[in-house]
């Protein structure tokens, strides 16, 4: 059981001091006509994090990761990537890849075509960008198709391409936009275990984007809750889950029971009843006791 005040804490931490870490964000607002996509937004993930970005539809997480990226501008406030400040900077010149929903594959291309793409535009010299190849392929098992066509492949086998072409060039960071979001559900759940088995190889900086909360939990070290384009909590799953910061977070993570109560120091009553806390507790007054 836990009991949270129905309370609107800041969840941005603090932009002051130097911070030698993958990505800033800081103030990050982003608007679509009168819409307000982002408002604020603050954000520090250190490198080689598995952050995901995790909300419902309309929340703002694939817009944050497309400012992230340089695919879309921001219309206040700062983007550093790798200690660099790069609000500016045009997306090819940033040292992040993207990994699609739908992959964006090119079908006149074969699988080794494919993950080479970006090397031969950053002009790598062959015998390089033949061992990155190599690589790559090899990390996403994907060793015997290299010459065959993307339309001849399985969903799962497109989604390893789409790894590989984007893990080629060794960006810093990894954006991925809900790039499982069409695959099964048996599938889906193997390349959950794939990507995190990736990340710990690469020893990058993953940055995801989805709505499934399971999914959040699974493969993350750090989840970010956002909202009406909003951070509303920030922190490990294990946080999350056992301290929902407000009434939001504590349905929209897991299942949950949620009954108006009071607070005091010691004492939870809920109704006829009077429960007492582990702990004294700083919120006193009307609270939502969540019983899980």
């Amino acid at each position: 059981m836990a009991a949270r005040a129905e309370q609107q804490e800041s969840a941005k931490p603090s932009s002051s001091g130097s911070w030698p870490g993958a990505l800033v964000l800081k103030g990050v607002s982003k608007y679509f006509d009168q819409f307000c996509a982002l408002d604020d937004v603050d954000l520090r993930i250190a490198q080689g994090e598995f952050v995901t970005l995790l909300g419902p539809s309309g929340c703002g997480k694939t817009t944050l990761l497309r400012i992230i990226a340089g695919l879309d501008r921001l219309d206040s406030g700062v983007v550093e990537i790798s200690g660099r400040e790069s609000t500016s900077t045009p997306p090819e010149r940033r040292p992040v890849n993207y990994v699609f929903q739908h992959y964006a594959l090119f079908p006149h291309l074969d699988v080794a075509d494919n993950i080479r793409f970006g090397l031969k535009v950053a002009r790598t010299p062959r015998s390089e960008a033949a061992e990155r190849v190599e690589t790559a392929i090899s990390m996403v098992q994907l060793e015997g198709l290299e010459a065959r066509r993307v339309d001849q492949l399985s969903g799962g086998q497109q989604q390893r391409v789409a790894l590989a072409r984007a893990i080629v060039n060794r960006p810093d960071i990894l954006l991925l936009d809900e790039p499982l979001g069409a695959l099964d559900l048996k599938l889906r759940k193997e390349m959950q275990l794939e990507l995190r088995a990736l990340h710990r190889r690469l020893g990058g900086t993953f940055i995801y984007v989805t709505h499934d909360q399971e999914e959040a939990l699974v493969m993350s070290n750090r989840v970010v809750i956002m909202r009406s384009g909003r951070i509303v909590q920030d922190g490990t799953p294990q946080d999350i889950y056992r301290h929902p910061r407000n009434r939001f977070v504590a349905e929209f993570i897991g299942e949950t029971n949620l009954l108006a109560a009071q607070a005091s120091e010691t004492t939870i009553s809920v109704r006829n009843l009077d429960l007492r806390t582990p702990n004294e507790s700083s919120i006193i007054g009307d609270v939502s006791l969540s019983i899980r």
